[in-house]
């Protein structure tokens, strides 16, 4: 049996990439592992990961992603900051699904000395 690459694009299996950040085996080191981990969380549907890394100041009370929605690929466009020596950092990413595409410049931020998703802008909107 041969476990598939990850959803968010690196070639390492689910399990051993996004998959123990999901668990919460382990904390996202940098601000683009998080946003890879959390596009891993939506095609998978894991929205009470999605609600943990989002900053308490903009974090919704709930998500209700539409559970048509299918996911198909992850490109990261470019980074700010955002490694181990930085406290606040941005991901510039395109997310592909069924159908079209969405591109967004997404800031993070380090609460507790864990990367949490802020906000983000939409260039193409």
């Amino acid at each position: 049996m041969t476990t598939r690459a990850c959803p968010c694009g690196l070639p390492e299996p689910y399990p051993a990439c996004c998959g123990r950040y999901h668990r919460g085996e382990a904390a996202a080191p940098t601000a683009e592992a998080l946003m890879r981990s959390r596009y891993s969380a939506f095609v998978k549907g894991d929205t009470d990961y999605l609600l943990r890394t989002w900053h308490p100041r903009t974090r919704p009370a709930r998500l209700d992603p539409d559970p048509r929605m299918r996911w198909t690929g992850l490109e990261i466009i470019g980074t700010s900051d955002g490694s181990a020596f930085h406290s606040t950092g941005t991901v510039t990413f395109r997310a592909s699904y069924r159908g079209g595409a969405l591109q967004e410049h997404s800031r993070f931020e380090r609460v507790g000395g864990a990367w949490v998703y802020v906000d983000g802008d939409f260039p193409d909107a």
